[in-house]
């Protein structure tokens, strides 16, 4: 057992439990940056333990009945084969130093996508929050809203996603959700996270299968990732709810970005001026958007016991969906 890995674990379950995304996209660059792990070796012991853990959170949704089972459906028709698919395509540029520079540069890519997934949702669901303020979303109504299946772009969504997953072990939850916030803004925030969360299942178990015959797995890693993993998304679930969630998913895109950087081979003067120029410029011009939607600079302080502002709708999503 390696203690120093299942501390690390133990941090990103954190991660993941506080914001509910993150688990891949920080777990693997930590096993390739920071433990010296091949980058397929990461990939495949990664995507392993995530096909342990993610059916917790997917159990929880479908009996809160949160979960819209049709898009699921659709989504596993391109999400599965597309997984298994791509495991084979990071085969198929041969063993040793090609595939491992290869698999690493696709995840440097996917970290990227993911980052900017991370603030494209960040300022949609600002963009909400005023238009209810405003009162320019429709009225509810009375009942549950009826969300209809678009069969084509869901496959393919399910397509890409799979790809990308079963290549780097990242996509399934910080990917996915952002295309479903685009095909269907209908569906509420807890179905977006429950038809996520389930949908990933099939998805990680296809891309896990395929790693196990034709990856590199190995199982101490996956047991070390798995003993800090599940304590940690557990105690990140549990205080969840007084975090500034906003806050640390902006840290989290900051990490990405960092992490990306770095598995992409870019220099570390370049690496830091980047992010040294993000982190000036951020800030501002994240306040800058806030106050042209009419909210304050800063995030009003909430009562005791309740969520921070921007956390608000966060904090309900994630209601028995963090162990991913």
């Amino acid at each position: 057992m390696d203690f120093a890995l299942a501390a690390a674990a133990f941090g990103v379950g954190v991660v993941v439990g506080l914001t509910g995304m993150g688990g891949g996209a920080l777990m693997t660059p930590v096993l390739v940056l920071f433990f010296g792990v091949p980058p397929l070796t990461a990939v495949s012991s990664d995507l392993v333990a995530s096909a342990v853990m993610k059916p917790v959170g997917a159990a929880v949704h479908l009996r809160r009945g949160t979960v819209h089972l049709k898009l699921v459906g659709w989504l596993c028709v391109g999400s599965i084969p597309a997984a298994f698919a791509g495991v084979l395509i990071a085969r198929s540029l041969g063993d040793g130093e090609n595939v491992q520079q290869f698999i690493q540069r696709a995840l440097g890519v996917a970290l990227l996508v993911a980052a900017t997934g991370l603030t494209v949702r960040a300022y949609l669901r600002l963009v909400e929050r005023a238009r209810k303020r405003d009162g320019l979303l429709p009225p509810l109504p009375q009942g549950r809203p009826r969300v209809t299946a678009r069969p084509l772009p869901t496959v393919l969504v399910g397509v890409i996603g799979g790809i990308v997953v079963g290549m780097t072990s990242v996509g399934s939850g910080s990917l996915v959700i952002i295309a479903l916030m685009a095909l269907y803004p209908g569906l509420k925030a807890s179905e977006l996270v429950g038809t996520d969360l389930l949908q990933a299942v099939p998805l990680v178990a296809s891309a896990a299968l395929g790693h196990l015959l034709f990856g590199d797995f190995q199982f101490d890693l996956t047991a070390a990732m798995l003993v800090g993993c599940v304590p940690g998304v557990w105690i990140g679930a549990r205080i969840s709810s007084r975090a500034p969630g906003g806050l640390i998913r902006r840290a989290l895109a900051f990490v990405l970005l960092a992490s990306a950087l770095k598995l992409l081979g870019v220099p570390n003067l370049e690496t830091g001026v980047a992010l040294v120029a993000t982190a000036l410029v951020a800030p501002p011009l994240w306040m800058l958007i806030r106050r042209r939607h009419g909210f304050p600079l800063l995030a009003r302080r909430s009562p005791p016991g309740e969520p921070p502002d921007e956390a608000a709708d966060e904090v309900r999503e994630q209601a028995g969906g963090n162990a991913r």
